[in-house]
């Protein structure tokens, strides 16, 4: 698929799921069967940061609205708008927040520049797999925080997708050691941002639709961006050959998040159909990012080098990160408390993981 073509893509099939019946819905029975009641239409405006239809996360939050839809008896309607329809990639937070639309769907580590703890909610570098912060969100007190601090900015939060481990980046020179980086220019949002700053990166932040072309024409070294299935079609290998394996997002967190005021107003059925539907789009979206990386793993160019990062690097790397994470906390007691939470579920599930998931890994070879 050529890159014009991708960015303009139609929409992918969705994948049906039969829905848990414990979302508390109230329920009418006719002719043996189970229906949610009509009650009054709600139409509801939700802007994303990606083009339209864009695969996996495009597709995942038009799979979700059409859910919505299906599992309402019709009376719930989400209308998606492609970025830069009704607003900008990145300004779709502010948006909601001021009631322009009612929801957005995005990635919460965007947002650190309105409180630097949005960037733990949306996953830490070295941090915690997919399922783990998932688990962490819903049992181990994220959720909690997370909705706490949008709520000062009229806004109430779902996760709405996650990617699986990402890749490290595309860069067009080999990075041998840790003084390579030095002055790279590379787009890179986060904390993974950050701990990269202080070993002489010069991160930027940009949106999907500029990062092909900022990569060719040298106004950026590097990119990083999320797996062979959507690398290779944004075609960042005729730019940049040396790919690079993972370590800045481990299992980064998607949003669904409406306005709050609007959120209240909604019914207790739309309220459990949109809460039920969002899972539903997590867990699809993470199994299909699985499948389809593994898959376009295998048909990469032959141009392109997969590499590791060098080990003076990685080691800086840890450094770094305990400095960020150390001063963000002294700088902010929301980040102090978030990134509180999340160590102790660290500290809870680290035992069990190293004698479960990674004991089996190497077993397995």
């Amino acid at each position: 698929m050529k890159r014009r073509d991708f960015l303009t893509s139609t929409a992918l099939g969705a994948t049906a799921m039969t829905l848990n019946a414990c979302h508390r819905a109230e329920e009418e029975h006719s002719d043996n069967s189970t229906q949610v009641p009509r009650g009054k239409k709600v139409t509801l405006k939700l802007a994303t940061s990606w083009p339209a239809h864009f695969p996996i996360m495009g597709t995942g939050i038009d799979n979700f609205a059409k859910r919505c839809f299906e599992l309402s008896g019709g009376t719930l309607e989400i209308k998606i708008f492609p970025k830069n329809i009704l607003v900008p990639a990145l300004q779709v937070f502010d948006a909601t927040s001021a009631a322009q639309i009612d929801a957005f769907h995005s990635g919460v580590y965007y947002w650190k520049g309105k409180n630097s703890a949005f960037s733990i909610f949306g996953g830490m570098p070295l941090g915690l797999t997919s399922e783990e912060m998932i688990t962490w969100m819903k049992f181990g007190g994220g959720y909690a925080l997370w909705r706490e601090m949008y709520a000062k900015f009229n806004l109430y939060p779902l996760i709405g997708g996650t990617t699986g481990p990402q890749m490290g980046g595309w860069f067009k020179k080999e990075i041998k050691s840790l003084s390579d980086l030095q002055g790279l220019k590379m787009r890179i949002p986060g904390l993974g941002g950050e701990v990269l700053k202080k070993l002489g990166v010069n991160p930027v932040l940009l949106p999907a639709g500029e990062l092909y072309t900022a990569l060719e024409r040298g106004t950026i070294d590097a990119t990083e961006w999320v797996g062979p299935a959507l690398d290779s079609m944004m075609g960042f290998s005729k730019a940049a050959p040396f790919y690079y394996t993972g370590w800045h997002e481990p299992g980064s967190i998607l949003e669904i998040t409406f306005n709050k005021t609007k959120w209240d107003k909604l019914s207790d059925t739309h309220q459990a159909i949109i809460t039920a539907a969002s899972e539903e789009m997590t867990a699809n979206m993470l199994q299909e990012f699985r499948y389809k990386n593994a898959k376009a793993l295998q048909e990469l160019p032959s141009n392109v080098q997969i590499k590791t990062f060098p080990k003076d690097m990685m080691d800086a790397t840890k450094v770094a990160l305990k400095e960020v994470l150390f001063e963000e906390s002294k700088k902010s007691s929301d980040f102090k408390r978030a990134l509180e939470s999340y160590e102790a579920f660290v500290k809870l599930n680290q035992p069990f993981d190293d004698i479960s998931t990674k004991n089996f890994l190497n077993i397995r070879g």
